[in-house]
């Protein structure tokens, strides 16, 4: 489950920034930024607060979802 949301927020925040930079403020673009420079930093050194973030909540990292055997 763990591994599922960790795709699932990230889109959640990019999505709702963009459409608040398009008809609220263009300001919510920093955040879009923020959530990419945060999956980028993650993808270099395999270190995800969102990934703590879950963890301490006890979201359990259970079943396969979608992966083919």
């Amino acid at each position: 489950m763990r591994d599922r949301l960790m795709k699932i927020i990230p889109g959640i925040f990019i999505v709702t920034s963009v459409l608040l930079g398009m008809y609220v403020n263009e300001n919510w673009y920093w955040f879009t930024v923020f959530v990419g420079a945060n999956l980028f930093q993650s993808g270099i050194t395999n270190w995800c607060l969102l990934e703590r973030i879950l963890y301490k909540a006890g979201v359990k990292n259970e079943g396969e979802g979608c992966r083919v055997k």
